[in-house]
């Protein structure tokens, strides 16, 4: 199934998408602006199809969404905005933690099970992964469903087919793609 996010912010951008071939959306600022977008998308195409993206920065020992790349405070305590997206429809999320993004030190386990510990629906753990062990720590979580990584996979510092078999090899239910 093909995601696509990035300047999604009407129903009309999400016919777009659909029509040549996506099978899911992922918002984020336009959630931000108009959280009324998340409900409307959900009733529009599914909340099965609905990604909500966070962009997530601790600030004063409280968890923040952040937009615009990680530049804005919008001041969103991330917590209640996990939730309220859980409620208005979302089907899914995508949790970036800014502190941990790139430093390729693990995922941020504590923000990620505080998200989980409030939602139902799956969590994709982004920001932090530096080896295939991230990978493992972060699937022992009950509601995190997903790891979500770039440059350790463009740079060939992980290479995918040896992190999925490291992942079933340890009892993760893993996708091997075609064979």
């Amino acid at each position: 199934p093909l995601t696509v996010g990035g300047g999604i912010a009407t129903l009309e951008d999400i016919e777009q998408v659909m029509e040549v071939g996506a099978h899911k959306i992922s918002i984020n600022s336009a959630a931000i602006k108009n959280p009324n977008f998340i409900e409307a998308a959900a009733k529009h195409c599914g909340s099965l199809r609905v990604i909500l993206s966070m962009d997530v920065k601790r600030v004063d020992d409280v968890y923040r969404v952040f937009a615009r790349g990680g530049r804005e405070n919008t001041g969103i305590d991330a917590l209640e905005w996990a939730v309220m997206g859980q409620e208005l429809g979302a089907g899914e999320l995508v949790v970036n933690s800014i502190d941990t993004d790139g430093v390729k030190k693990g995922f941020d386990i504590e923000m990620l099970r505080a998200i989980a510990d409030r939602v139902s629906i799956p969590i994709t753990a982004s920001g932090g992964a530096g080896k295939k062990e991230h990978f493992l720590e972060v699937f022992q979580y009950t509601g995190i469903e997903a790891g979500l990584a770039a440059s350790i996979f463009h740079y060939k510092e992980v290479d995918i087919r040896e992190l999925k078999l490291f992942l079933r090899d340890q009892g993760i239910d893993v996708y091997m793609g075609r064979q």
